[in-house]
C-alpha cells in the first residue's frame, strides 16, 4: 500500500533519522557514497520523480531541493532506508514537496503505468543482477512518453550490461558523467509503450528465494525446543522461522526483517505450509520486538550492505539478541568462516561455542550474560 507524507507529518512505522547505524555509517562505504547522481540529475520544479530501491542514495537531499512542488516517490523495500529518506528529503526539500512510499517489489500492482517524469537508480543498492533488471523494466512502465532514467553504477557493478539493456528497451543511451571506474548512464522513454516494460513483482532479494548452504547447516544443528518463544532476526525469505515454527508446536515464532519484499515473501511461504504458530513484521533489527522477551534468537545475518562488506549488521544483531532474550535463552549465528564474530559474542553473552562448521560457514551459540571484567590490582589485593 502507498503511502503518501507530506512535510509536517511523521511517517508511520518508520524513525526519522534512524539510529540504526546502517544506511551510511558502514566503514569504507563513505568514498561510494559520494554520488555522481548529484551532480548530473536535473528536473523541473514540479516533476514526478521515481527513486528505485535507492532511497539510500545522498541525491535524496538534491532531489528534495529540485522538486520543489513536486513529488519524490521512493520505490522502496528497505524501510530503514526510506526513513533515513524521509529525513534527508525532510531537512533539504519545501514543505509542498510530496513524498511518497511504494513498495519496490510489487510496484505494479499498486501504481498504474507512464506517470512518472523520471527515474534514479543506483546499482550499488542492487542485491542482485536479477533486481536491476527489474528495475530497468520497471522504469519503462512507470515513465512518461520523454521521461528519462538516470542510472550510475561501476563496471563492477554490471553498469555495462545495464546500459546495454537500457539501450535494448528503450533505443537510446547517453553516457553523462565517468569518473574512478564509476559512470552514470542516461536513457530517455521516446514511446508509449515499450516492449518488455510489462514486469511482474518479484519477492526473492535474499539467495533467490532458495535456501543457502549455511541456513541448511545451521537448521541441521538448531536445538528447538517444545515450548519456545522464538525470534528469527533478518528472516529472509522465512526458512529459519518456518522451521523453527514447527519444531516448537507448543510455541511460537516471530519473524521480522527491514525488507518489505522479504516479508512478503515469508508471508507467502507461511501461507503456503499452512503454519499458524508464527509472525512476520517489517522491523528493523528488533525495532518491532524490542519489548518482547524470547527463549531463542536465530539469525543468517548478511554481511553486505550497499555493495560493501560489512560485519555491523550482524555485530548490531548480536547485541540486540542480547537484550531480548530470556536469562536461559540461546542464540544462534551463522556465517562464513572469515567473517570474525566471536569477539563481539563474548562481549554480550557469557557463553560462545561452535556447534558446527565446515570450511565455508560456522555455527555460533551463544547464552548467559557476558562474565564481569575484574580488576587485577582487585584482584591481587583479595589474593
Amino acid at each position: 500500500m502507498a503511502r503518501v507524507y507530506m512535510f509536517t507529518d511523521k511517517p508511520p512505522c518508520f524513525r526519522c533519522g534512524g539510529g540504526n547505524g546502517l544506511v551510511f555509517s558502514i566503514k569504507g562505504c563513505d568514498a561510494m557514497l559520494q554520488s555522481l547522481l548529484a551532480e548530473t540529475l536535473r528536473f523541473a520544479l514540479d516533476d514526478r520523480v521515481l527513486l528505485l530501491n535507492s532511497a539510500a542514495d545522498p541525491c535524496v537531499s538534491l532531489l528534495a531541493q529540485q522538486l520543489g512542488e513536486g513529488e519524490l516517490v521512493l520505490a522502496e523495500d528497505n524501510s530503514a532506508a526510506c526513513a533515513q529518506a524521509y529525513a534527508l528529503a525532510q531537512r533539504a526539500g519545501t514543505p509542498a514537496l510530496r513524498l511518497r512510499q511504494v513498495p519496490f517489489h510489487d510496484y505494479t500492482l499498486q501504481v498504474g503505468e507512464a506517470t512518472m517524469d523520471g527515474a534514479v537508480l543506483n546499482l550499488l543498492y542492487q542485491p542482485n543482477k536479477a533486481w536491476m533488471h527489474y528495475s530497468l523494466q520497471l522504469a519503462a512502465y512507470a515513465l512518461k512518453p520523454g521521461g528519462r532514467i538516470y542510472v550510475e553504477g561501476a563496471k563492477d557493478r554490471g553498469i555495462l550490461s545495464v546500459g546495454r539493456r537500457l539501450q535494448e528497451l528503450f533505443g537510446n543511451l547517453e553516457t553523462l558523467d565517468i569518473s574512478k571506474g564509476r559512470r552514470v548512464i542516461c536513457a530517455v522513454k521516446r514511446s508509449e509503450k515499450v516492449a518488455g516494460a510489462v514486469v511482474a513483482p518479484v519477492f526473492a532479494p535474499f539467495a533467490q528465494g532458495k535456501m543457502d548452504e549455511g541456513t541448511a547447516l545451521l537448521l541441521e544443528h538448531l536445538e528447538v525446543r517444545v515450548t519456545d518463544v522464538a525470534l528469527d532476526l533478518g528472516c529472509g525469505s522465512g526458512f529459519i522461522g518456518v522451521h523453527i515454527a514447527a519444531q516448537a508446536t507448543r510455541g511460537q515464532a516471530t519473524l521480522v526483517d527491514v525488507s518489505l519484499a522479504s516479508v512478503d515473501a515469508t508471508r507467502r511461504l507461511l501461507a503456503e505450509r499452512q503454519v499458524s504458530n508464527a509472525q512476520v513484521l517489517v522491523s528493523d533489527g528488533i525495532q518491532a520486538v524490542r519489548e518482547q522477551r524470547f527463549d531463542l534468537v536465530v539469525t543468517n545475518p548478511p554481511f553486505h550492505l550497499g555493495g560493501v562488506q560489512t560485519t555491523a549488521i550482524a555485530e548490531r544483531f548480536i547485541r540486540e539478541a542480547a537484550t531480548v532474550l530470556r536469562p536461559r535463552g540461546r542464540f544462534y549465528l551463522v556465517a562464513n568462516r572469515f567473517l570474525k564474530y566471536e569477539t563481539t559474542l563474548q562481549a554480550s553473552f557469557g557463553n560462545v561455542e561452535e556447534v558446527s562448521g565446515n570450511a565455508r560457514f560456522k555455527v555460533l551459540r551463544a547464552s548467559g550474560l557476558p562474565r564481569p571484567e575484574v580488576d587485577d590490582e582487585i584482584l591481587y589485593t583479595i589474593l
